[in-house]
């Protein structure tokens, strides 16, 4: 159960830090024709949306949406399946993008099914970095870096009305 007081981002702290982010893709991609936001359920592929729509905005080159379909509760689980056509990434820049990035689990096995593909560089995205990385994935992209403790959790909301970034 979220509380004001466990209030971290307000909603409009969470879509200054997308514009920001989405300009800091831009200028570590200006050279690219294509860019592809892959976007990791559920809030993960939210806030790729709206990274794609700023980066639509500001961007003279092409942007694409895909979903990279995953259990991240037990990535290593069942199929990884990348929802668009798979000739899509091939040559192209691809953003990797998730809410929060915890030990870097998720985002690890997220890769299996992009590196299938010839795939021109791979760089990340989270709104919240939490610090407690178990496997040599780091976010190129960061919303907000925030230390927390192993029985701390972090939700992102980022329905309609009820945005906010909580701690609890």
């Amino acid at each position: 159960m979220t509380t004001e007081s466990s209030l971290i981002l307000t909603k409009k702290e969470i879509f200054q830090k997308i514009k920001r982010i989405a300009y800091e893709i831009y200028e570590k991609n200006y050279k690219e024709k294509k860019l592809i936001i892959a976007g990791i359920p559920e809030t993960g592929y939210v806030f790729a949306k709206y990274l794609s729509k700023e980066l639509k905005e500001i961007a003279p080159f092409e942007v694409h949406l895909i979903k990279v379909k995953i259990n991240k509760s037990n990535p290593a689980s069942g199929e990884i399946i990348i929802d668009g056509e798979k000739n899509l990434l091939n040559k192209s820049a691809l953003i990797l993008v998730d809410d929060v990035l915890n030990t870097g689990r998720t985002f690890l096995y997220s890769l299996k099914p992009i590196l299938e593909s010839e795939v021109k560089k791979v760089q990340t995205a989270v709104l919240i970095d939490r610090g407690h990385s178990m496997f040599p994935i780091s976010a190129n992209f960061v919303g907000y870096e925030l230390s927390t403790t192993l029985n701390e959790h972090i939700e992102v909301n980022l329905s309609k009305g009820k945005e906010g970034v909580y701690l609890y």
